[in-house]
């Protein structure tokens, strides 16, 4: 079964950041925060990829990729 998996945690690990950080450095709730971190969830608005690119200066590419 194909599916989409996030790339949060391997990204927050890269620059040394923790879910709490990331929620005091953005407007998201810690429960979106972890979701994606655990890879759980049904979608993810826009306005969560872009806080997120914005904070870990990277691509809506590199949070998110496709698994066969």
């Amino acid at each position: 079964m194909s599916s989409v998996h996030c790339n949060l945690r391997v990204l927050m690990a890269e620059r040394q950041l923790n879910i709490q950080q990331i929620k005091d450095k953005t407007t998201l709730s810690r429960t979106t925060i972890s979701n994606l971190y655990n890879n759980k969830g049904a979608g993810v608005r826009f306005s969560t990829i872009s806080q997120l690119c914005k904070l870990l200066n990277c691509q809506p590419g590199d949070l998110f990729r496709y698994q066969e």
